[in-house]
């Protein structure tokens, strides 16, 4: 298999959208400079192992949205111990929950939403065994 080894997403403010994705998911955000086009390091989860993610994760990172360039959406899930609690973050932080959250069997419970910045990804809560 060709495993996800990365997302991107785009932002239109970087202090709103490092805040966001700061308060509601709790990930570390690192801003590499104008050197680097304002890029920003996502850090979803920590390691010990040099580079990368421990086995499961993945880490990604942001980039400023070009307005001249096509098709800058990302698609991402992003699993979630409590469904319900991360929806109230989300309204809280200034994002958007889209529809309600429906049962996937054999997965877990899911639903999309929108960033500050108008992205669309969703949450899952997994099935536990």
């Amino acid at each position: 298999m060709n495993p996800v080894v990365h997302f991107e997403i785009p932002y239109l403010d970087q202090d709103r959208v490092s805040g966001f994705y700061t308060k509601v998911f709790g990930w570390k955000l690192t801003e590499l400079g104008p050197g680097s086009g304002n890029y920003m390091l996502a850090t979803t989860a920590e390691s010990d192992a040099k580079p990368g993610a421990p086995s499961g994760a993945i880490n990604g990172g942001f980039f400023p949205a070009k307005p001249d360039w096509p098709a800058q959406y990302p698609s991402i899930v992003i699993g979630v111990e409590d469904l319900l609690k991360t929806i109230n973050l989300i309204n809280h932080n200034g994002g958007e929950v889209l529809g309600d959250p429906v049962l996937l069997p054999g997965f877990g419970r899911y639903v999309s939403f929108k960033d500050t910045e108008g992205n669309r990804n969703s949450l899952i809560e997994p099935v536990t065994a």
